[in-house]
């Protein structure tokens, strides 16, 4: 029998709403002074820019590394260094979707009428799916407009198109719609694309990764179903209430939140009953014995993935939920302008890319990898991780830029990046 997490899951989290919903006297949910505007919440812009910072590292590997022929997460051919480099980054995805969900809720509090938030996710959500197709395709591409891999902006895109209509029910039904898709979408693991005939295309966009060959020699690859991604972005919506209690009181409930879905990972993981298609076993040694049990399916994410990164990091919101400090402030800059600092990342990878390939080869970049990476190609990881600083240190000075233009500024066009 498996387990069915889900009535406990929506208890946890339902009994959270009701602690953090402000009341007026009439007990309506949505306070007048919830209608005022509220500042921006540091802690979170932090936990963002954090994210976003090992988001690049991830990238930077893709490119740089000489690994590239190997699954960083396959322990029959990895190293500990390089499974580490990857892993860490599984944090990403979730952390940035979820936050989208929260910062959604945060704004309808700055004197957005639901009307209006459901207008702008719409209208954002349409732009962010646009750019996948745009801009972070030519980040990734080398100008190669056969092959379209739709991966996190995608998802986002989408997330927030529907979550525009989840906005007008009430907080708590959107949070357990969230959180029925992310414990409940692996009962369909074994429900394959082909069983849907020429709707096959359908269920690959909701949950499995597929590439569909088009005419004129066009490839789509659907690299981030759309389901649980979804759910993440909803639940994220009604975690945005627990922000609005008194910060004392609001620290105790991330950090016991953040410890119990961290919990329920490991209590779930060890059973291998459910949670993610693929179980854990021992392996050669201890160490990868651990790589095993927290090496979770991310595309789509399983639940145990979204249980292992989302409650570590609901725990470190805790932590983070204080002055900044200097060490802290690049990192609430660059989660003050998310969709900026990633569009303005790839090509500065890819730029960077191409550079080093001509200095290397003397060849450009296009012509260098027609038929695959050259023999010898890529960089040890310490002169990934080197690339890797140097890429975050770079886009520091755009970044803050554009965040003080969004903060003396009001216009509209500014709030969709």
């Amino acid at each position: 029998m498996m387990p069915d997490l889900t009535p406990i899951v929506l208890v946890l989290l339902g009994s959270v709403s009701a602690v953090a919903r402000p009341q007026t006297a009439e007990g309506d949910a949505v306070s007048g002074e919830l209608t005022r505007a509220r500042p921006r919440l540091d802690s979170i812009d932090l936990l963002r820019g954090a994210v976003m910072v090992l988001m690049a590292l991830d990238h930077v590997r893709d490119f740089f590394s000489n690994a590239y022929a190997i699954d960083p997460v396959d322990l029959a051919k990895t190293n500990a260094a390089l499974f580490l480099t990857r892993w860490i980054t599984h944090f990403c995805a979730p952390v940035f979707v979820f936050l989208a969900g929260t910062g959604a809720f945060l704004s309808g509090t700055r004197g957005k009428t639901k009307a209006e938030l459901a207008r702008f996710l719409l209208t954002r959500g349409l732009w962010i799916v646009s750019l996948e197709f745009t801009l972070v395709h030519l980040g990734w591409s080398f100008f190669d407009f056969h092959f379209f891999n739709l991966q996190v902006i995608w998802a986002i895109g989408w997330s927030m198109i529907v979550l525009a209509g989840l906005v007008f029910l009430p907080t708590w039904a959107v949070t357990a719609f969230g959180v029925v898709m992310i414990a409940g979408h692996n009962l369909f693991d074994n429900l394959q694309p082909e069983r849907f005939g020429s709707f096959r295309w359908l269920w690959a966009a909701l949950h499995s990764v597929q590439i569909f060959d088009l005419p004129h020699d066009f490839h789509i690859r659907i690299g981030y179903p759309l389901v649980p991604w979804i759910g993440v972005m909803a639940a994220g919506y009604g975690f945005g209430q627990l922000m609005l209690i008194e910060r004392g009181r609001r620290r105790k409930w991330l950090l016991g939140l953040g410890a119990g879905l961290t919990l329920a990972f490991v209590a779930l993981r060890a059973t291998n009953l459910y949670g993610d298609p693929h179980h854990w076993s021992a392996q050669q040694n201890a160490l990868f014995t651990v790589f095993s049990f927290i090496n979770c399916e991310k595309y789509p994410p399983s639940l145990l993935y979204l249980l292992m990164t989302l409650g570590p990091a609901i725990a470190l919101l805790a932590l983070f939920d204080r002055e900044a400090g200097r060490l802290g402030r690049p990192f609430v800059i660059f989660g003050r302008v998310p969709l900026f600092y990633y569009v303005l990342h790839l090509p500065l990878i890819q730029s960077l890319t191409i550079i080093f390939a001509f200095v290397r080869y003397g060849r450009r970049m296009p012509e260098l990898f027609a038929n695959g990476p050259p023999e010898g190609y890529g960089y040890s990881l310490p002169v990934v991780y080197l690339i890797w600083l140097a890429v975050v240190f770079t886009l520091l000075p755009a970044c803050r830029w554009f965040a003080r233009v969004k903060q003396r500024r009001r216009d509209a066009w500014l709030s969709y990046f």
